[in-house]
């Protein structure tokens, strides 16, 4: 290992070599795939908020791909900050173009890449995935559930940009939170990064590409039910934190056509939540493998 003072370079840490972007655009810039363009840049505060500058300039077109070595100002959702040690994780976005297929239905998008995350994820690093609702990527470490990974989504320019963090080689002494896990420390059988990379946009194009030509539709692209398959929310009791400080506590029991989790609460009533953090006070997990 590299001594703490000596002077950092791009393989300090050869544990967390650096992502190769020349091959990464040769394994997945071809002429009939939805990815674009791929650029792999060493540091910036926010993938998505540099995409999103970039698509409402103009700049940007459908299948764009940005990834960083290092997050310094990450975002999730409700605002949250996302950190981590350089090289440790993905940080990533990508920019896409839903074109004519209806806006109210474009919600399905980030929730669509937390599938193709999980099962691209779960079938190269073979690890049991899950999906809290709405974003986040769950793993098991030590009998436990902890986030590994989450997603954001935001309208920028004539499309939508979905950026994705997950944490790939943190050590337990690195994480965030205790709620925090990462690939490795839920067994994963590899964390080689481009592997990893290549797994989830292969599995992203296949799921986008369903979606799109059901015209959006979740229900018959089976995106619907996939998320439904994979959500470790479901058949659990779970209390809502709601804009605007009040909460609801319920059985989610279902995803609804339009995304939103479903609760039923004692009073009889079933209750869409379109947005808010979800706590999951007890019940059974899901899985998506």
């Amino acid at each position: 290992m590299t001594p703490p003072d000596a002077p950092h370079n791009r393989w300090s840490d050869l544990d967390r070599p650096p992502l190769n972007g020349t091959a990464l655009r040769r394994g997945l810039l071809r002429p009939d795939t939805l990815w674009t363009s791929l650029e792999v840049v060493e540091s910036t505060g926010s993938t998505n908020t540099d995409l999103a500058g970039r698509a409402r300039d103009g700049a940007v077109g459908e299948g764009t791909v940005l990834v960083a070595e290092e997050q310094t100002a990450g975002r999730g959702r409700l605002e949250r900050t996302w950190t981590a040690p350089p090289r440790s994780g993905l940080f990533f976005s990508v920019y896409l173009e839903p074109g004519d297929i209806p806006v109210e239905r474009w919600g399905w998008v980030p929730l669509l890449a937390g599938v193709a995350a999980a099962t691209g994820l779960a079938k190269s690093a073979g690890v049991d995935m899950s999906l809290k609702w709405p974003n986040d990527l769950l793993v098991g470490v030590a009998g436990e559930e902890r986030k590994t990974g989450g997603i954001l989504g935001e309208f920028a320019g004539d499309g939508i940009v979905v950026g994705l963090g997950i944490n790939v080689s943190l050590r337990a002494d690195e994480l965030p939170a205790p709620t925090a896990g990462s690939l490795a420390l839920a067994g994963a059988v590899s964390t080689d990064r481009e592997t990893l990379l290549r797994a989830v946009l292969r599995s992203l194009e296949d799921w986008y590409g369903r979606w799109k030509q059901a015209d959006g539709d979740a229900a018959a692209s089976g995106l619907q039910a996939a998320y439904a398959a994979g959500c470790a929310t479901l058949d659990r009791t779970v209390r809502a934190e709601l804009p605007g400080g009040t909460s609801l506590v319920g059985e989610a029991v279902a995803i609804d056509g339009d995304g939103r989790l479903v609760l039923s609460t004692e009073d009889g009533l079933q209750q869409p939540v379109s947005a808010g953090d979800i706590v999951h006070l007890r019940g059974a997990a899901g899985g998506l493998t």
